[in-house]
Order: structure tokens, then C-alpha cells, then sequence
């Protein structure tokens, strides 16, 4: 069982390709300015079956995902259960779409996860992804580079997959930040990772339309 905040598909702007993205329930980094506060109570979010996300992910393999995105929250504070979806997904991957690849962001730097691979589930997690993106969110790196938040959070590709598919994106700045705009419900989703300025833009461009944002991911509930 593994608790996710959320689970998107498909999705174009965390990672190369099509891709099917989850995004881990709880966080205790709560790093200064995340957009996504939603996700650091570990007990919110919902429950799932690593055999229902087994099968999504042999769902959309056929249907032509190109890779898996996990993100959070901090994937790292379920350890065991993301070790056993890593596991599991890259067994359908090399079973059906062997071109696909597995990022991971985690907001642990690169010196705290060598120390945290002393755990043998973080260990099996850097065995099976293809690529990683580290270090804590800091609202005073402003940065350009692609699927990052800010400056100090470095794109890692760590097998011959990885490098073949990422290389390519360590150094790369796009004109502009990739973003997807999803509406589900009564909720309008931001999906990737906006620039500074960004969702305070958003904010009044909704209310220049008359449109009035009720509780907003990247700041504090009254209760919180």
C-alpha cells in the first residue's frame, strides 16, 4: 500500500515524453514557498494497492506512456512501499515498453541520500530509477532550467537509460516553463513546475475574471 495525494496521466511537462505521474502523500521538509502543501500531511492523501497502480501503469504502457514520474510530497518517507512500486514498475516496463524510464524527485540533497541508502529500501529505489531530481525547493534560487524549481536542485541520470533519455536536459532552459492546466471537479489543477511569479499571475488573471480561488495548494489552510 502505498498513500498518493494524486495520480495523472497523461501528463507532458515532468519529464520527457508522455508520462504517468504520481505524487506521494507527506512531506516533512516543508520547504519555503512549495506550491504543493496539500501533499506534506502523511496522513491525507489516499491509500492504494501497489497491484492497482501496477496495473494503471500496464494501462498506460499500452496506451504509450513513454516513462513514470514520482513525485510528492517526499517520496523517500515511504520508502518501502515506493521501493516496491519502483520494483514492480520497472518489471512492466522491461516486460512490455523497454524504452520507458522512471524519474524520481526527492527533496533530499545529494549527500543526505547517499546516507539514507544505508536503508535497503532507498537502496532498491536508486537501483531502479533511470534519473533523479534533488535538493529542497529555495525560493531565492530562481531558475530557468527545465522540471526544476529552483537552482540548487540538480537533474540526475543514473542508468544507461537515464542518460540516453536526460542528458540532454541537464543544462537545457526552455523559453518558457512547461505547464499543464487540468480541470477536474470543482478543483483546477497546475501541473509542472511554474516560475516565480507565475501562480501570483494566475491568481489575478482569475480574479481579473471575476473568478475568486477558494483554499489554493501553495499556501497555509486557516487551520494550518
Amino acid at each position: 500500500m502505498i498513500r498518493l495525494a494524486r495520480a495523472h496521466f497523461p501528463v507532458t511537462v515532468l519529464g520527457p515524453g508522455t508520462r504517468l505521474v504520481l505524487w506521494t502523500q507527506g512531506c516533512s521538509l516543508a520547504c519555503r514557498g512549495c506550491m504543493s502543501r496539500d501533499t506534506w500531511d502523511p496522513d491525507a492523501g489516499t491509500p492504494v494497492p501497489l497491484e492497482s497502480l501496477t496495473a494503471v501503469w500496464r494501462d498506460v504502457l499500452a496506451a504509450g506512456a513513454t516513462g513514470l514520474t514520482i513525485s510528492g510530497g517526499e517520496p523517500l518517507e515511504q520508502a518501502r512501499a515506493v521501493a516496491e512500486l519502483v520494483d514492480a514498475a520497472g518489471a512492466e516496463r522491461d516486460r512490455l515498453a523497454p524504452g520507458a524510464d522512471i524519474l524520481l524527485y526527492t527533496g533530499h540533497e545529494p549527500a543526505e541520500i547517499t546516507e539514507r541508502a544505508a536503508d535497503p529500501a532507498v537502496a532498491r529505489i536508486l537501483a531502479g530509477v533511470d534519473a533523479l531530481i534533488t535538493g529542497r525547493y529555495r525560493a531565492g534560487l530562481e531558475t530557468s532550467l527545465i522540471w526544476r524549481g529552483s537552482a540548487n536542485q540538480l537533474l540526475l541520470p543514473r542508468t544507461a537509460l537515464g542518460h540516453r533519455r536526460y542528458a540532454r536536459y541537464i543544462d537545457h532552459r526552455p523559453a518558457r516553463a512547461p505547464v499543464q492546466v487540468r480541470v477536474e471537479h470543482d478543483a483546477v489543477l497546475l501541473i509542472g513546475v511554474p516560475r516565480r511569479g507565475m501562480l501570483t499571475a494566475l491568481e489575478r488573471e482569475l480574479v481579473g475574471r471575476g473568478i475568486t480561488a477558494g483554499e489554493v495548494s501553495w499556501r497555509p489552510t486557516a487551520a494550518g
